[in-house]
């Protein structure tokens, strides 16, 4: 049996993120989820036409900006940055009694995150920060459901975060406008 990281301990660390995040830090986003079913693509997997989103949903997060770049190109100067944002698992996962600010949405490559009035495409994800350096989803069991180790590491350890590397793209790529939102 683990010592630490049980429910009490992730419980603890949930409400202590949570208030830092919600309450102290308070940095929020806008992401729109890609909706690929009614976007229309041509024979190339391109939207021919404008892209479709779900509906826009505010999140708390954590937000490290990159310095600016201004490349040359062809076409003149053009405007670059990259920025992080961290979110916690918790905040993304759906409603339930346990978890009652649950957004029901998870991040993923192509999205699109608003803040400060630039829109940014996730590059990437990563979700394996780790309490206590144990993922519950995975408890190393046997073909016969058991640990001969550990009978109930699957009550130990927390997925706590979901972390998004984007690049910024110009709002006449993105296809949303005050107008349309």
């Amino acid at each position: 049996m683990a010592l630490y990281g049980g429910s009490r301990d992730i419980s603890l660390f949930r409400h202590m993120n949570r208030e830092l995040m919600h309450d102290i830090i308070s940095q929020q986003c806008v992401l729109y989820k890609y909706d690929l079913e009614e976007t229309k693509v041509n024979i190339y997997g391109e939207a021919s036409q404008m892209r479709k989103y779900y509906a826009p949903v505010i999140l708390y997060c954590i937000i490290e900006r990159a310095d600016q770049t201004y490349g040359e190109a062809d076409t003149g100067v053009g405007f670059g940055q990259g920025v992080t944002f961290r979110f916690l698992r918790d905040d993304l996962l759906a409603i339930s009694e346990d978890n009652p600010n649950g957004a029901n949405v998870i991040p993923e490559i192509g999205d699109i995150l608003l803040y400060q009035e630039g829109y940014y495409q996730i590059d990437s994800t990563v979700s394996n920060q780790y309490f206590v350096g144990k993922n519950p989803d995975y408890p190393n069991l046997d073909a016969n459901g058991n640990n001969p180790l550990e009978t109930d590491l699957a009550n130990f350890g927390y997925n706590q975060s979901i972390i998004c590397s984007t690049h910024y793209v110009p709002a006449d790529k993105v296809g949303l406008t005050k107008e349309r939102l």
